[in-house]
């Protein structure tokens, strides 16, 4: 079962216990940081660009300003040419792992700090990614962050989930695959459970959604601190 959850465990293995019933996440709303819009927010606004070339280098407020421009061109096209584009451009980033970077088992970069640093692991590229699209005006309802078993590499792993309609099956954005696949053409994934800012489900892999589960039992502290990062960046 596939869950689309807010919930998240430290260390390697990063699965809810939904044996035992210890579903535990948080959910957070981000209507006041992406509101209804017909234009693409600007991803990197100047006080970000200004951030990213004091505390990085020229070439990251390149990047921001790249990824503005990928934006303004983005938000007019199709769906599947927004998903391409925004997978295309954060898949380019190189692969490093949170204890090499920094120092620290699970780290989840903001936007950023992704940006920033040009490398990051594979929560790192669907954040990333899952801002940029709610940037673009995807509704957030469409959008799930999912954790996952790669079965060839035997880890826990996390891709983000675009589902066109609540009960079909979704397309996947991912770091280890650059091409993006229906959910069902995956069979290398073994879907653990999904979130959102405002959703947690069960979940079939093979139809969609499944059962809601309850909203005051949730505790997400990682996603909690990135929501509020983010907020903060962007007031």
């Amino acid at each position: 079962m596939l869950v689309r959850a807010t919930g998240l465990q430290n260390g390697r293995v990063r699965y809810l216990y939904l044996g035992r019933g210890a579903v535990i996440c948080t959910f957070f709303l981000l209507t006041s940081l992406f509101p209804p819009q017909q234009h693409a927010k600007s991803f990197a606004d100047d006080l970000m660009l200004g951030r990213l070339l004091t505390q990085y280098n020229v070439d990251a407020k390149n990047r921001g300003t790249e990824l503005n421009n990928l934006l303004a061109k983005l938000v007019e096209k199709p769906p599947i040419e927004q998903l391409t584009g925004i997978n295309r451009f954060f898949n380019a980033f190189s692969y490093k792992d949170d204890i090499a970077l920094w120092g620290v088992k699970d780290y989840w970069a903001t936007p950023e700090e992704f940006i920033g640093i040009y490398q990051g692991d594979c929560e790192d590229y669907v954040i990333a990614k899952y801002f940029a699209l709610r940037a673009l005006g995807v509704e957030d309802e469409r959008l799930y962050l999912t954790y996952v078993k790669a079965i060839r590499e035997n880890v826990a792993h996390m891709v983000l989930s675009y589902f066109e309609t609540p009960e079909g099956i979704p397309l996947i954005l991912d770091n280890y695959e650059l091409r993006i696949m229906s959910a069902d053409k995956r069979t290398d994934l073994l879907p653990v459970y999904s979130f959102n800012a405002k959703s947690l489900f069960l979940t079939n892999s093979s139809a969609g959604l499944g059962q809601a589960l309850p909203t005051d039992k949730v505790k997400n502290s990682k996603w909690e601190k990135l929501l509020n990062d983010v907020s903060r960046m962007n007031s």
